[in-house]
């Protein structure tokens, strides 16, 4: 056995994922970074075994009672980890998205900001002293009592309600009431309370209007409901509820995205007028500190808060200096454009997960393990090496850093590399090597060394010739104050820019309506499902044809099965123990529940009627654990799978497994496959696609095959336009629009438009230095 304080972790026999029983030395208190091609087991060896086993640990150490708080991580497939300290993850998560949840709140900056007001602020003349708890909008004692601290009232209004006045509530006027039985019922109990269903919405009395949509009142009656031929049905008691109640109760408390975003389109959104959107009551807005309410400085950004003035007090100068400590590592970070009351899902996962870090930094832990996700994700290369002094900070204070990453500037100022593959899938899962990053270079195998090493690049692409022009603007919104871009059609654009300049914002104002713009399609980075039940075989429509091919089957005909039989999400073919989903929920005493797979049909999701019926000597479970690869093999001559595995195969997914639930994708995987569901339709009309940041979370290898496809869909006369940070898919494009000079307020300009070789000479671009060096070849990523 290995002493307490080995200076290396150690694991053996790694299995977890398509690990094919790893061993690996690493040091500890260096900064390792793990590299290799996306699905090459990167993640599964620094965050589904190391982190994992870390947690498993500390879990164990913990009283029963209290492990029910935490979120309990699966002991990984590994035979043994020495030499593990303690770990914290910071990986690429989107948090709950909740209104309340902001970058004062993610940082605690808030906290501090709360207590220098309520210590140190000016109150008016005889005020008693608050609490800092009063000058918060998401407590009670601080929130306005109006709009209960979310700063907006929803209203409606008849027109959203009813958006068809000539058709009567019978056919569906009140267009915001729910479908299906509830809304039959809501109709049924409006006729049984005397009013008339069956004429125009447009002919009822005013005053049956007002209250039809807008009484607070849920009187109970008797409702008859009329007879259908084929069931019967009693009378029951009904309770009515307006179309206002109904939209606003939906839209506060549903957890459905989809019954929010329903409701969400008949309600209109304005500042609250008791506080103009400030979110606090009055008391708290009456303090000031130099000069401001807290709400007006919550709204600067963070290096305007920096640096505030103070009146000299002793409790005024330490409560600044607490502030400004804290704000320090954020702006170090490239988050200075960001203000304490931004609200957390307007943010990407990125910038997410550095303000995550730059709380780290003050937290004075040593000792640990930090194992970060691809911190260099949505950072322009200006700011990559403010955060690789940061992670040098981090290994400084005495802890160890293991950083999943993609960004060769970060690979190169690594003390350590750990480089998993060759490929992706069941062609990666080794380790190529574990060393100090200069012994990378002579390994044949490493796509990563390929890049990292490489050699000045081939001959420029030559610049296309625009079509034509499409302008955009002026656009005035977030810090865009009146700006207009030109884009080129036919042609390959980069919009670049440092985070918070405003390229997310242009972009997003492209319509459908504007000139020349036969289709639009936005290629985001959202998840494709929130359920494991969507998966990439149903997300892309591939399944409908793969459930065709079994219907078809002679066993499948001799039984009288059908297409629907091979469904997991209906009954019929499916395993009803565990519903379809492959998992049962175990019910533990005084304990969360846990997942297991189900005892039944042990994760393949069927029966075993369903599982009796073979194509090829595979049955339906099977061929869903197929990687995309595989199956690109076993589908050959079946065309309409043929042609979408093969956009999938294009877009560098051949490692995903067809059944793989929506779940486990990252959002660069999520928006891969739907660039690769819109391939697949091989329309004809020109199509403009607008992709943001389509490079994040992918190996250089990975970049290549993408822009390769991007390429193509250009050279088939399509326009496509991307939001991104890597060079050199910039110094790639035929024209490239930089926004800034910097973020937030000190962005929101065009600061150069023109070729990439045009944009690499322009002086006070953030962004042309970093361009002429890719364009030289002397560049990482």
């Amino acid at each position: 056995m290995h002493s307490t304080h080995d200076p290396r972790v150690r694991v053996r026999g790694a299995r977890e994922h398509n690990l094919k029983g790893v061993d690996v030395d690493i040091p500890r208190d260096v900064l390792a970074v793990f590299t290799g091609v996306s699905g090459s087991g990167k993640s599964s060896l620094a965050f589904g075994t190391v982190y994992a086993e870390a947690q498993r640990r500390y879990f164990e150490s913990v009283a029963p009672y209290a492990r029910r708080l935490i979120h309990q991580v699966g002991a990984p497939r590994v035979a043994e980890i020495t030499g593990l300290p303690p770990a914290v993850s910071l990986q690429q998560r989107r948090s709950a998205p909740t209104s309340r949840s902001s970058v004062g709140t993610v940082t605690n900056l808030s906290n501090s900001l709360r207590m220098l007001f309520s210590r140190a602020g000016a109150y008016p003349p005889g005020a008693e002293r608050l609490d800092s708890d009063a000058f918060s909008p998401n407590t009670a004692a601080g929130a306005c009592p109006e709009c209960h601290g979310l700063g907006r009232v929803h209203r409606t209004t008849e027109e959203l309600l009813v958006p068809d006045p000539s058709l009567s509530i019978r056919e569906g006027a009140i267009a915001a009431w729910p479908g299906a039985w509830q809304g039959k019922n809501l109709r049924d109990i409006l006729g049984a309370l005397g009013y008339d269903v069956e004429q125009p919405w447009r002919e009822l009395p005013a005053g049956d209007r007002e209250w039809i949509l807008f009484t607070d009142e849920q009187p109970v009656v008797t409702v008859h409901p009329v007879r259908d031929a084929d069931r019967i049905q009693r009378p029951y008691q009904g309770t009515y509820t307006s179309a206002r109640r109904y939209v606003l109760k939906t839209f506060s408390d549903t957890r459905s995205a989809t019954l929010r975003a329903k409701a969400e389109r008949f309600l209109t959104s304005a500042p609250c007028p008791a506080c103009g959107g400030s979110r606090l009551r009055p008391e708290a807005l009456a303090v000031t500190f130099a000069g401001r309410t807290i709400a007006e400085l919550a709204a600067l950004p963070l290096t305007g808060l920096a640096g505030l003035p103070h009146d000299g007090t002793e409790t005024a100068r330490v409560l600044t200096e607490d502030l400004n400590s804290r704000i320090a590592p954020v702006v170090e970070l490239g988050l200075g454009y960001l203000s304490l009351d931004r609200a957390t899902p307007t943010l990407s996962a990125g910038e997410l997960q550095r303000l995550r870090l730059a709380t780290q930094l003050r937290s004075g832990l040593f000792g640990v393990v930090y194992v970060l996700d691809e911190p260099s994700a949505g950072l322009h290369p200006a700011d990559t090496e403010a955060l690789i002094t940061v992670l040098e900070r981090l290994k400084a204070a005495g802890n160890s850093v293991f950083v999943v990453e993609h960004h060769l500037e970060v690979v190169r100022g690594a003390d350590w590399v750990v480089d998993v593959g060759p490929g992706a899938g069941e062609h990666g899962g080794r380790v190529l090597y574990s060393g100090p990053v200069a012994g990378l270079a002579p390994v044949a195998d490493s796509a990563t060394a390929r890049y990292l090493f490489a050699g000045p690049p081939g001959p420029a692409r030559a610049v296309r010739e625009p079509r034509g022009w499409l302008t955009l603007g002026p656009v005035t919104r977030h810090n865009l104050r009146g700006v207009t871009a030109a884009f080129p059609l036919g042609a390959f654009t980069a919009v670049t820019g440092v985070s918070g300049s405003g390229k997310s914002t242009l972009v997003g104002e492209f319509t459908e309506e504007a000139d020349a713009v036969g289709r639009l399609v936005r290629v985001d980075q959202k998840p494709i499902g929130r359920t494991p039940r969507s998966n990439l075989a149903t997300y892309t429509g591939l399944f409908d044809v793969v459930r065709k091919v079994f219907a078809a089957t002679d066993e499948a005909r001799a039984r009288g099965y059908g297409v629907g039989r091979f469904s997991f999400n209906v009954a019929g073919g499916r395993c009803e123990t565990c519903q379809g989903e492959g998992f049962v929920s175990v019910e533990l005493l005084f304990l969360p529940s846990t997942y297991a797979p189900c005892p039944d049909c042990a994760g393949a999701r069927y029966n075993p009627e369903t599982l009796q019926v073979a194509y090829r000597g595979r049955n339906i479970a099977e061929v869903l654990d197929l990687t995309v690869e595989s199956a690109a093999e076993f589908f050959a001559d079946t065309p309409a799978v043929a042609r979408s595995l093969g956009t999938l195969l294009d877009v560098g997914l051949g490692y995903l497994r067809l059944g793989q639930p929506a779940t486990e994708l990252s959002g660069g995987e999520a928006q891969r496959i739907k660039l690769a569901s819109e391939l697949q339709r091989g329309r004809r009309a020109h199509t403009l696609y607008l992709l943001d940041e389509p490079t994040t979370g992918l190996h250089p290898a990975d970049v290549e095959v993408l822009m390769d496809r991007l390429h193509r869909l250009v050279d088939a006369g399509h326009t496509v336009v991307v939001v991104e940070h890597d060079m050199t898919v910039v110094a790639a494009a035929d024209w490239v629009i930089d926004l800034g000079p910097g973020g937030g307020d000190r962005g929101g300009r065009v600061v150069a438009a023109g070729t990439p070789a045009e944009v690499a000479r322009t002086e006070g671009s953030a962004t042309a230095t970093h361009l002429a060096r890719a364009l030289s070849g002397d560049v990482g990523r």
